[in-house]
């Protein structure tokens, strides 16, 4: 897909977002004019942001790594840097300690990310287990560090969320690795809008643990 097209998208499924929660998608607000609900949408649109952003640019590493394009090591630090911007926004509520230990959690999901797109080019089924293994492993444990931060986070969710996640990740790895295009669009499209679903699990259990910040 075209990256102008792309961000489109983004775009207005983020806006959508946004303009759900005006219409009641909030956690109880009196009305948008408040500063307590400017404070929540503000949370939500940057929530989203950082994890479209996460999924945009897992896929364009996936798409340059598989292509052979020189592009792959740029993009591969850009979608590094998302991690610690997700650690960053995550610090603002939970001190820079855990910020910290997420961004570790996340950058070891995006080298092992990495290691199964290697694997696949390369037909290596042997390393592409045991990745996919530790895959699911490091989501089971990111899982279980959010839950234990915020008790409106339930792990069970948030263990099905992240699940979900690397299974639609490798629906789109698939798609793109076999040239299917249309497969392969249909397959960020539900990455994404999973995405966009767990994002704002995570802005609601913000809100609703801190509410003297908004």
């Amino acid at each position: 897909m075209d990256n102008k097209l792309l961000w489109g998208v983004i775009i207005a499924l983020i806006v959508g977002g946004i303009v759900g929660y005006l219409m009641g998608a909030g956690s109880g607000s009196s009305g948008p004019d408040t500063e307590s609900a400017q404070k929540e949408i503000a949370l939500y649109k940057d929530m989203r942001k950082l994890w479209a952003d996460h999924v945009f640019w897992t896929r364009e590493y996936i798409i340059s790594a598989l292509g052979g394009s020189a592009s792959a090591d740029a993009d591969a630090k850009r979608l590094l840097k998302n991690q610690e911007d997700i650690g960053a926004a995550v610090a603002t509520y939970y001190g820079d300690t855990a910020g910290d230990q997420l961004t570790t959690l996340l950058k070891e999901h995006i080298t092992i990310a990495v290691e199964i797109v290697t694997a696949a080019k390369a037909n290596d089924q042997t390393k592409l287990q045991d990745a996919n293994k530790r895959w699911k492993d490091n989501a089971t444990t990111i899982a279980s560090f959010l839950a234990a931060a915020n008790p409106n986070w339930s792990k069970g969710d948030l263990e099905t969320m992240m699940q979900t996640h690397l299974s639609t990740t490798e629906q789109e790895l698939d798609a793109i690795f076999k040239k299917d295009h249309p497969r392969s669009v249909t397959a960020f499209d539900n990455v994404f809008d999973h995405m966009m679903t767990m994002s704002d699990m995570l802005s609601e259990g913000i809100i609703t643990q801190f509410p003297d910040k908004f």
